[in-house]
C-alpha cells in the first residue's frame, strides 16, 4: 500500500477539526497504515506539537511564502515533497478544493472530491462514495492509486480517530521554487452582528424551509424558549431576512454549539462545512432524503412551520 498522507488545516496554534477526521479516513483505506500529517505555514511548531498527539510522522514545512495559505504555493511546496504514488487526504472546504484538483493534475494521480465515505481498497482501486443533486444521491466513484491519489475528505462524515504520539520531521530544507503569481494581500474582517453565533452553545438555525420572512419570528421565539441564538443558512441572507453574521456555512461562521437544530435546512456541505465540535444535531425537514438526516443524532420528518410552535409551546410548558 502506497504511504497516506493527512494535509492539516490549523489557525493560530489550533488543529481545525478535519485533523482526526482525515486520520480516521486513512484508516479506511488502510487500517495498519502510519499516516503522515502534513503542517504548512510560518512559526507553526504548536501546530506541528498538536499533530504529533495523533500521527506516528508530522512533516513540518515552514517557510515566509506559507505565511497565508495560498493554495498555488502550497501545491509547489506539496509536489517538492510527496511521493508519486503517495495518498493524499485534504479537508473538501474552499481551500481544499481551491489545491486539491490542480494537485492532482501536477502529479498525474488519481482525484476524488467530496467524498463521504471510503469502502476499502482492492488492488489498486480505492472504492469511494461521494454525493450528487445536494446529498440525494450517492454514487460509487472508483479510482486508480497505482500513481497516488489526491482525495478531498468532507468535514464531519467521519468520527475523529484517536492516533498515537509521534514525531515532527522538518522537511522545511526541501522546498523548490515557491514563487507564485498570486499573492496575499489582506484579511478583511466580517462586520460584528448583533450576536456573536460563533460563541453560542446553543442555535436554532433556519433554512429555506422557514419559506417567509415574516415566519423568522417563530424561529426567535423556539431560540428564546431555548436560551438560543438564531443562525440561518445561505439562501436566508441571500433573501435578506437576516444579517450575514447569522451565516453558518463555509461562506459564513463556523459555529461550534453543544447543540444545533437544523430547521428547514438540506444540510449541504457547504452548510455542514461550517458546523465543528460534534453538537448534538437535531434536524427537521419534510424532505425524507435531505442529507441533513445523514448527519443528524435525532431527525424529524414535519414541516417546520408546524413543528416550530408545537415545541415551543412544549418547552415552555417544562
Amino acid at each position: 500500500m502506497a504511504q497516506i498522507f493527512a494535509y492539516i488545516l490549523h489557525s493560530d496554534g489550533v488543529l481545525d477539526d478535519s485533523a482526526r477526521e482525515l486520520l480516521a479516513a486513512a484508516k479506511k483505506i488502510d487500517a495498519g497504515a502510519e499516516v503522515t500529517a502534513i503542517v504548512t505555514g510560518k512559526g507553526i511548531d504548536d501546530a506541528c506539537s498538536k499533530a504529533a498527539e495523533s500521527y506516528k510522522s508530522v512533516w513540518k514545512i515552514d517557510n515566509d511564502a506559507l505565511s497565508y495559505p495560498n493554495a498555488e504555493v502550497v501545491r509547489k511546496a506539496l509536489l517538492s515533497l510527496l511521493p508519486a504514488d503517495g495518498i493524499l487526504l485534504l479537508p473538501h472546504d474552499t481551500f481544499g478544493m481551491d489545491l486539491g484538483p490542480g494537485l492532482s493534475v501536477k502529479l498525474d494521480s488519481a482525484f476524488a472530491a467530496d467524498v463521504v465515505d471510503i469502502e476499502g481498497v482492492e488492488g489498486n482501486t480505492l472504492k469511494t462514495i461521494r454525493q450528487e443533486f445536494t446529498g440525494q444521491v450517492n454514487t460509487h466513484v472508483h479510482c486508480d492509486i497505482s500513481a497516488g491519489a489526491v482525495i478531498n475528505i468532507r468535514p464531519g462524515v467521519f468520527q475523529a480517530a484517536e492516533g498515537q504520539a509521534g514525531e515532527v520531521v522538518d522537511k522545511s530544507g526541501e522546498l523548490g521554487d515557491l514563487s507564485a503569481k498570486r499573492k496575499f494581500i489582506e484579511v478583511q474582517e466580517a462586520e460584528a452582528g448583533e450576536v456573536d453565533i460563533t460563541k453560542s452553545d446553543v442555535l436554532v438555525s433556519i433554512g429555506r424551509g422557514i419559506e417567509d420572512e415574516d415566519n423568522l419570528e417563530m424561529a426567535f421565539e423556539l431560540a428564546e424558549a431555548m436560551g438560543a441564538d438564531v443562525s440561518c443558512s445561505r439562501p436566508i441572507v441571500d433573501a435578506k431576512w437576516l444579517e450575514k453574521a447569522r451565516q453558518v456555512g463555509t461562506s459564513g461562521k463556523t459555529v461550534k454549539p453543544k447543540v444545533y437544530m437544523a430547521m428547514g435546512i438540506s444540510g449541504s456541505f457547504q452548510h455542514m462545512g461550517g458546523v465543528k465540535g460534534n453538537p448534538f444535531i437535531v434536524a427537521v425537514n419534510k424532505n425524507p432524503k435531505a442529507p441533513i438526516f445523514q448527519v443528524a443524532d435525532v431527525g424529524v420528518e414535519a414541516d417546520i412551520l408546524e413543528f416550530i410552535p408545537e415545541i415551543t409551546e412544549k418547552i415552555k410548558e417544562l
